[in-house]
């Protein structure tokens, strides 16, 4: 006759060995959870907006911007006007010293026949020389003036082209 305890202990000892294994499947059944919590989690790309919230940022960008826009095209025709000052100083000096240098090239020759020197004489000579050289050194400088002119009014144009760009861009 088999004894009852025994028969108690093996069906103990089968079930916790049931009950092992069942734990070791549930175990790497649950192991992996994180990993798949993560993989299946949902991740917003784009997030929608209603329209009176875009309409209400796209107000409130303009707002802000207006104001700044103004102050640079202010900014800018105030620059412009200086420069459109300076050129018309530069071209008012060039032709200031155009006539100077016209006068004195005149000046020049009606002294020279006044006092009847002739290249011949060394005061003379050195005389006509100094003038020679003034003379160079004032059409140097005139050139140098209209240079300063043209490029000023290429820059002014270039700056208005500028503007007419950022303005056309907005």
């Amino acid at each position: 006759m088999a004894n009852p305890l025994a028969d108690c202990v093996s069906s103990l000892r089968s079930s916790n060995h049931l009950l092992g294994n069942s734990i070791s499947i549930l175990d790497s059944g649950v192991n992996d959870f994180p990993r798949l919590a993560k993989v299946l989690q949902t991740t917003k790309h784009f997030e929608l907006l209603p329209s009176s919230a875009l309409s209400a940022a796209q107000s409130q960008l303009l707002s802000s911007l207006v104001p700044e826009f103004n102050n640079l095209l202010a900014r800018v025709e105030t620059h412009l006007d200086r420069l459109e000052r300076r050129e018309q100083a530069l071209v008012a000096r060039c032709e200031l010293l155009d006539g100077r240098l016209s006068m004195s090239g005149e000046d020049g020759e009606a002294m020279k026949k006044a006092a009847g020197l002739g290249r011949k004489s060394l005061a003379g000579e050195g005389d006509v020389s100094r003038e020679a050289l003034k003379l160079k050194q004032l059409r140097a400088k005139k050139e140098r003036l209209g240079y300063t002119v043209e490029r000023l009014g290429l820059q002014a144009q270039q700056k208005e082209r500028q503007l007419r760009l950022s303005v056309a861009a907005q």
